[in-house]
């Protein structure tokens, strides 16, 4: 009999575990790959899309391009997780699973932070960088907040990287020199594991007149006086707000009883949760990574090796920890990305980083295009 896995979310660690386990033990497991979506995207591309530098079908890729030996990809609605039976329900029926993982990511609460929705703009959602595309023409002159509404939050360093593309969208259009932009981050420095890259940052601000504002996060924002609280209830005038919405795990994963303080405890050594044969990987979890895609996609690996493990019949080889390694790029303008290499679980995190460079932002580009080639068919 084939074991069954089932894998909640399509993002970055439920594509990679979909695709090994295909690619491994394709004729011995029946994989179902359940997403709400229809589409997926890469998370850095919303900032493309923000800022007018590709359209929104260009970043979008289907997931009927998901064909893969051994793998059924649903497009459903998870609406009730049992993790002691392994039984998801969704709104077209029922999966029970040998081997559940639960890889759905992390939501917005915009409503959270009182006037974000009605006096300003997250574009940390894909909907919300469409909208933007449509805003930033009409802002030529004024002060532009970046903020963040609360931690953790996905990709840490994407808030500043929004103010270094934001200079260069204003620069281009010949209005900078009229237009303040300023950082509102819960961090003393941009990327806290790695001094040098926030050197670097803070470098690039200082260059391009952006400030920087520290161990702050955004309480709200009064759209009448046009101001944003900060958590020390300081305030800061603005005629352009981009927030960072405050994160929380999906409904259906609070309601399953697998969450603790808000997000899923797992071992960091497998990422299995206090439920035998349930799994948890990517922003859903608490294990002690940044919410990024390049983690997920680390943490799918170790999951891939244990599942492997257990199909094979070969329990008493433990497969390697999880380390909580990954590579970040970091937009930072003028067409060219550093990146920052880190791992977070074998002691205390300490970044590497590598210098901005056009020849990086060819390598991000090709980060995203073998793995599109990777996890979906041409």
């Amino acid at each position: 009999m084939k074991l069954r896995v089932v894998v909640l979310g399509a993002g970055f660690g439920g594509l990679e575990l979909s695709t090994i386990l295909s690619e491994t033990l394709a004729d011995r497991l029946e994989i179902t790959l359940i997403d709400k979506n229809d589409t997926f995207f890469f998370g850095y591309s919303k900032l493309d899309v923000m800022f007018g530098r590709k359209p929104a079908d260009a970043v979008l890729i289907p997931y009927r391009l998901i064909v893969k030996p051994g793998v059924v990809f649903r497009q459903e609605t998870v609406t009730a997780i049992d993790p002691e039976s392994r039984r998801v329900t969704t709104r077209n029926g029922t999966y029970d699973a040998d081997v559940l993982v639960i890889a759905l990511g992390a939501d917005y609460d915009t409503e959270a932070t009182p006037g974000l929705a009605d006096g300003g703009n997250e574009f940390y959602s894909f909907a919300g960088a469409e909208r933007l595309r449509e805003v930033l023409p009409g802002f030529s002159t004024g002060h532009a907040i970046i903020g963040v509404a609360g931690a953790p939050f996905k990709c840490p360093p994407a808030p500043c990287e929004a103010a270094l593309l934001l200079h260069d969208y204003l620069a281009a259009r010949g209005v900078r020199e009229a237009c303040e932009i300023s950082v509102v981050v819960p961090f003393d420095i941009p990327v806290p594991p790695s001094p040098a890259t926030s050197q670097a940052l803070m470098e690039a601000f200082a260059e391009r007149g952006i400030t920087f504002v520290a161990n702050r996060f955004v309480l709200g924002l009064e759209p009448a006086l046009r101001i944003a609280v900060l958590d020390d209830m300081s305030v800061m005038p603005y005629d352009l707000f981009l927030g960072v919405p405050k994160h929380c795990a999906p409904e259906v994963v609070e309601a399953s009883g697998l969450t603790v303080d808000g997000w899923i405890p797992v071992d960091p050594k497998t990422l299995e949760t206090r439920f035998p044969g349930v799994y948890a990987v990517g922003d859903v979890t608490s294990v002690g990574t940044p919410k990024a895609g390049v983690f997920a996609e680390g943490a799918a690996r170790t999951v891939a090796a244990e599942i492997v493990a257990r199909a094979r019949a070969r329990g008493r080889e433990e497969p390697p920890a999880y380390r909580g390694t990954g590579s970040c790029y970091i937009e930072f303008g003028g067409d060219r990305v550093g990146r920052v290499d880190v791992e977070f679980l074998s002691g205390s995190p300490m970044g590497t980083f590598v210098e901005p460079s056009e020849a990086l932002a060819a390598e991000k580009q090709l980060f995203g295009s073998s793995r599109r080639a990777r996890w979906f068919t041409p």
